[in-house]
């Protein structure tokens, strides 16, 4: 057997699944994999938007969330073995641009994407860099690893604002990025934790990942909730959409923290500075993982997180349409799909 199925990126707004070659080994550190699970993100449905919301080679295997087996190792890939399960870190780094060496490799002027830019998890085989992956137990289910790459993102996130226990925080948004911090941050012992969602079936999630208030923002008015439910506003806030600065300066306290995920690059949103200079508000951008693959492997690892529960739709790689057509029309949180 010398081909596979894999779901294929051939331009604006095209998917399609179809016949490929089996990947093969070329570098002494790469490393052949068995796809078990991999998910879909939003980056994914923006790839496939028209026109796109986010740039993607053509003729590439799409799909960055995924957890494989070890088939085949090189000769610089000693650490690993055949029969580990690791999970991908989907963005390779240069090692030796100005960021890299400053220890900021998520900003590396190099960078390309597994997933994105090169082949990914979309298909039964994959070849990866042993640098890009890290051993998990065997005990974690495929479907519970495949979150390794968005929980380490919000890793990097939770890390910036170092929620304490007691704090209360507002979660702005309850996609699957939204519910994974609401679910880290009710894990972390916050007293209040306040997710905004205007979609009902989202907002079904935020209560079931540990949210204290959900409020649907075109019905409620976020601030007043939130002071009525802190007295001062809210310690920290996370914006999860990209676009909700403004909502997020509303709801936070004097001196408090907030954080944005999200990313838009077509939000503009009005802000008054002096709103943030006068109540010395802390406002912190986090850009995927840094460092956190580690960390989010031993979160899976613990069990401590319900991330069984984000998961609604578990499709073969045949029907892999289906669960783009869910997240475009918003009737899934976590799709795993199974190559």
């Amino acid at each position: 057997m010398d081909r596979m199925l894999g779901a294929v990126f051939e331009g604006e707004g095209r998917l399609s699944l179809k016949e490929v070659p089996i990947p093969r080994r070329k570098d002494p550190d790469d490393v052949l994999l068995g796809v078990k699970a991999a998910s879909i993100c939003g980056t994914d449905v923006h790839i496939l938007s028209v026109p796109p919301g986010h740039p993607a080679t053509p003729n590439s295997i799409l799909g960055h969330e995924y957890v494989a087996e070890v088939l085949e190792t090189g000769p610089a890939a000693e650490n690993l073995h055949i029969g580990d399960q690791v999970v991908i870190d989907p963005n390779i780094t240069c090692g030796r641009c100005r960021y890299c060496q400053a220890g900021m490799p998520n900003m590396c002027e190099n960078m390309t994407t597994l997933g994105i830019f090169r082949d990914g998890g979309f298909a039964a085989y994959n070849v990866a860099p042993v640098k890009a992956l890290h051993k998990i137990d065997r005990s974690v289910p495929y479907e519970i690893a495949a979150f390794a790459e968005p929980l380490s993102c919000v890793v990097n996130g939770t890390e910036k604002v170092k929620a304490q226990p007691g704090e209360a925080v507002v979660v702005l948004g309850a996609g699957p990025i939204g519910l994974l911090f609401t679910q880290f941050f009710h894990a972390a012992g916050v007293r209040k934790l306040i997710v905004a969602e205007v979609s009902p079936f989202r907002a079904g999630y935020a209560q079931r990942s540990g949210a204290t208030r959900v409020v649907n923002p075109r019905q409620e008015s976020l601030k007043d909730v939130v002071l009525a439910e802190t007295g001062i506003g809210a310690d920290i806030v996370v914006d999860a959409v990209g676009s909700l600065l403004p909502d997020a300066l509303s709801a936070v306290r004097r001196g408090g923290r907030v954080l944005l995920f999200g990313m838009n690059q077509h939000a503009t949103p009005a802000v008054r500075q002096f709103d943030i200079t006068r109540h010395e508000v802390s406002v912190l951008g986090t850009y995927i993982a840094r460092h956190t693959f580690p960390k989010a492997v031993r979160i899976l690892e613990s069990g401590v997180l319900g991330l069984e529960t984000l998961i609604t739709h578990r499709l073969p790689l045949a029907r892999i349409e289906e669960g783009f057509k869910a997240m475009r029309e918003g009737t899934a949180i976590k799709v795993m799909v199974m190559p």
